[in-house]
């Protein structure tokens, strides 16, 4: 199963709310934290509405 490593890279100051509460919901809390998650159209789903505030690499197991 492939995973995916999203690691913060803009602020959230100046954002929609919607903008920060996805980067809540991938566990994000400040610049250069990181989380693995699974693969799924759902996490793909929030990683394209804040493409512009992460950077995110496929990790194959």
């Amino acid at each position: 199963m492939q995973k995916i490593k999203v690691t913060q890279t803009g602020s959230v100051i100046a954002r929609p709310d919607a903008q920060r509460k996805i980067l809540r919901a991938l566990g994000l809390r400040g610049i250069g934290q990181s989380r693995v998650h699974r693969d799924n159209n759902c996490i793909r789903g929030m990683v394209n509405k804040v493409r512009h505030l992460i950077r995110y690499e496929l990790i194959s197991d």
